[in-house]
């Protein structure tokens, strides 16, 4: 990915985020880290209070459609979630190991997630509706499930069937009202 990557913040855009796992690798291939993942991204939705419009944890990658928070950017966001989960799957997997039985084929993961993410502006209504038919149909199109509501990692359901899952879709009400002085 290029390092000169122009990331535009400030306009209020919902944002289609890609986090990738280290080397693609299929971090997230368990129920347990797919579930500590979500538990994760709500903390820090309330922490940084942005909406989440819509998401989806894949074994290997995360899609995200998310507004721009309160006081951070995106990328601040974004750094918190793969921190938080990063440093609780390493200490997890640290604790479990045990050191009379380490060798030099140890397969505990070191990495996590790669360094950059993918970030694309969404600014109008097709774009929106088209970035969360995609997220929704990840599964289905990679085989995972035959149907979008059975794969219980994304906020298909909170859309389909108007389930409260892990992560709180759409919550405007975490947004604060910003009042600009009157034009001069």
């Amino acid at each position: 990915m290029p390092w000169n990557l122009k990331r535009y913040y400030g306009a209020g855009d919902l944002h289609f985020i890609t986090c990738s796992c280290y080397r693609r690798q299929p971090l997230l291939g368990t129920a347990r880290r797919r579930d500590l993942f979500l538990t994760v991204l709500e903390q820090v939705r309330r922490r940084y209070q942005f909406v989440v419009a819509g998401y989806v944890v894949m074994p290997e990658h995360v899609h995200l459609l998310i507004g721009e928070p309160q006081e951070k950017t995106p990328s601040t966001v974004l750094q918190a979630l793969k921190l938080g989960f990063a440093r609780r799957v390493l200490a997890r997997t640290r604790r479990r190991r045990n050191p009379a039985q380490a060798s030099l084929f140890d397969r505990a993961p070191q990495h996590i997630w790669q360094k950059r993410f993918y970030d694309f502006n969404v600014w109008t209504e097709h774009k929106r509706i088209e970035k969360l038919r995609y997220m929704h149909r990840n599964p289905v199109k990679r085989g995972l499930v035959a149907s979008p509501e059975l794969w219980r990692w994304s906020s298909f359901r909170a859309y389909a069937l108007g389930e409260a899952g892990p992560v709180k879709v759409n919550a405007w009400e975490v947004l604060k009202m910003k009042i600009r002085p009157p034009a001069a």
